[in-house]
Order: structure tokens, then C-alpha cells, then sequence
């Protein structure tokens, strides 16, 4: 006996829409940028534009301009909250802004990261990562570059919460 073939064909169509979904750029909360979901007034810098999909080194990938960048140097005065440290990886080098995809939180909420070996910081938009706290972080180019950490490192940051 044969199988209908209504099954797969049903599959298939359900499918379809949501595979169009990233052709359209409608990939969800990261589609223009992680930091986009902050309100204007938060700490956090204002995203970025997404690359170019030609972009290939980290200058045309980084996205960001001079007074995104030192809006994102400023320390804050006080009202921030130390979450721990975390080992930090180069996330997605196409995802513009300043962000942090962390287990040191569950929802997303303004921050800083700092590199304690040379007291540089950035302000982010921390971002769960779904992983547990212990488990490292990953971190946007244009973060790792304000910070002026080597993209291959594996540094320790300390994280606050703002």
C-alpha cells in the first residue's frame, strides 16, 4: 500500500512561510541588531546598521560610528550592578552594535562589559544566551574592538548590569 502523498506535500507547505521569513529579514529580535530592542534612552548605545553582505574585514563588518563608540566608552556614574566575570568569545561578526549574548542573565537589559586587565569598557545590551552563568559569553565586534581585545582572544570580562 502506498502513502498519500498529502503528508509531505501539507509539510511543505507549512513550511514554506516561515522559511521566507529570513529572505525578508525577519529573523526575529536580531534582525537589525540586538541593541535595537532598547529604548532609546537606555544606557545602551543605539544599533547599528547591518553590514554589507560584501563586507568582509572587521572595519567593513563594524558598523558603528565615532560617537556610537564613545557614547559606549563612557563609564556610567554609579547605579550599576556587578553580575561576574565571564569568558568571552567573538559572536556573530554580521550582527551589528554592542551586545553580549550571556548566561549571567534572563532577560535583556542595558549593561557594561570591562576588560580588568586594562580597565577599558563598553556599554552592551546583555542578552540571554540560554546557557548556564559558568558557561562564557559571546560578544559583538564592535564591543571586542572598544575594548581592544585581539578577535581571536578568549578574554575574562567582568559584566554589570546598568
Amino acid at each position: 500500500m502506498r502513502k498519500p502523498l498529502s503528508r509531505p506535500i501539507l509539510a511543505l507547505t507549512l513550511m514554506t512561510p516561515i522559511a521566507g521569513c529570513a529572505t525578508l529579514g525577519l529573523n526575529g529580535p536580531n534582525a537589525t541588531g540586538p541593541a535595537t530592542t532598547a529604548a532609546p534612552d537606555a544606557a545602551a548605545p543605539v544599533a547599528a546598521p547591518i553590514p554589507k553582505p560584501s563586507a568582509k574585514t572587521a572595519d567593513s563588518l563594524d558598523t558603528t560610528t565615532a560617537e556610537q563608540r564613545a557614547e559606549a566608552a563612557k563609564k556610567p556614574m554609579g547605579g550599576e550592578t556587578k553580575l561576574g566575570t565571564t569568558i568571552a568569545s567573538l559572536g556573530d561578526p554580521a550582527d551589528p552594535g554592542f551586545w553580549v549574548k550571556t548566561g549571567l542573565v534572563k532577560s535583556e537589559t542595558p549593561g557594561r562589559i570591562e576588560d580588568p586587565k586594562t580597565g577599558k569598557s563598553a556599554k552592551v545590551t546583555l542578552i540571554p544566551s540560554g546557557k548556564a552563568a559558568g558557561s562564557g559569553s559571546e560578544v559583538s565586534l564592535p564591543a571586542l574592538r572598544l575594548l581592544e581585545v585581539p578577535l581571536t582572544d578568549l578574554p575574562e570580562l567582568t559584566v554589570y548590569k546598568l
